[in-house]
């Protein structure tokens, strides 16, 4: 079975991959460069979840394959759940992970309250209707200065509140563990077979 992951972010689509390996040993996961022809897919909604259901049945339609979309961000307290949706381009134009951080540590400053959370929707779309949507969560806080080489996005200024490590200190098996999106995808795993059935699909 072939399904496409509808994401072109290489952090993203590697932490998927790997999780993915839980549904089924023989899949072939495919990212969205995989499909040139699906050019940008825009992201219209307002949640997480608008965003992650938009993409899927997007990239279903177009490739008449089994399609996961992800969509997935920070939310702070303090912000207002911003920068949530606009995450990855919250420093404007030519947004990189740097620039977001360094913005949202500006915002923070001086404020007490640091608290967050990674908030991730995993929207699964067939083509012959049949849609998933599984939501994680990981709380937090904001540190006061990036640490940790690993992981992208948010990961070096996230603090996990139990290890009160980064998410970029960690290795990539503890972040998997920890994670919203390890949380969203192992309730994915658990609801994957009920969902193939409606899909019209088997796991041979």
């Amino acid at each position: 079975m072939r399904i496409v992951l509808a994401s072109a972010n290489t952090g993203k689509i590697g932490e998927i991959k790997e999780l993915l390996r839980e549904l089924d040993p023989e899949l072939k996961v495919c990212g969205k460069d995989d499909y040139p022809e699906l050019g940008s897919i825009p992201e219209p909604g307002r949640t997480f979840a608008d965003n992650a259901l938009y993409k899927a049945r997007y990239v279903c339609r177009h490739t008449r394959l089994v399609a996961l979309a992800d969509d997935s961000g920070l939310e702070v307290e303090a912000l207002n759940g911003a920068p949530g949706v606009y995450s990855a381009r919250y420093s404007g134009e030519g947004a990189t992970d740097d620039k977001n951080n360094a913005k949202l540590l500006q915002a923070l400053s001086g404020h007490q309250n640091r608290r967050a959370r990674f908030c991730c929707v995993l929207a699964a779309c067939a083509p012959n209707g049949a849609e998933l949507t599984v939501t994680g969560i990981w709380e937090g806080r904001i540190a006061e200065t990036p640490r940790g080489e690993q992981g992208f996005g948010y990961d070096p200024i996230f603090v996990d509140l139990e290890s009160k490590r980064t998410a970029a200190e960690m290795s990539r098996e503890e972040k998997s563990s920890r994670s919203h999106r390890g949380h969203a995808l192992r309730e994915l795993v658990r609801l994957w077979p009920e969902f193939i059935a409606r899909a019209g699909h088997t796991q041979t």
